[in-house]
């Protein structure tokens, strides 16, 4: 397994997952470049559990190395930065 970095942005996902999928386009549409770890297709949800303890969907992800959660949480995160950035101009 390759070590998480802070530049690291990981998907954990299986297949036949919307939110998953749902999850990728957000990072696709945001520019960010990710890498994705299917359960089934060379992954274990052994090593899911191992990278992230509480862990109990997917997807799980891990954004620049710092773990976001689910599809609901990753949207939050981009929702509140793009607020931030509201104020802020």
């Amino acid at each position: 397994m390759s070590t998480i970095t802070e530049e690291s942005t990981i998907v954990w996902s299986k297949m036949m997952c919307p939110q998953c999928t749902a999850a990728k386009q957000l990072l696709k549409l945001n520019e960010i470049t990710y890498e994705e770890r299917m359960i089934g297709d060379g992954w274990t949800k052994e090593q899911l559990l191992e990278a992230v303890p509480t862990a109990r969907t997917v997807p799980q992800i891990i954004l620049k190395g710092k773990l976001i959660g689910g599809y609901d949480q990753l949207r939050a995160h981009f929702n509140k930065e793009q607020e931030e950035k509201d104020v802020n101009n």
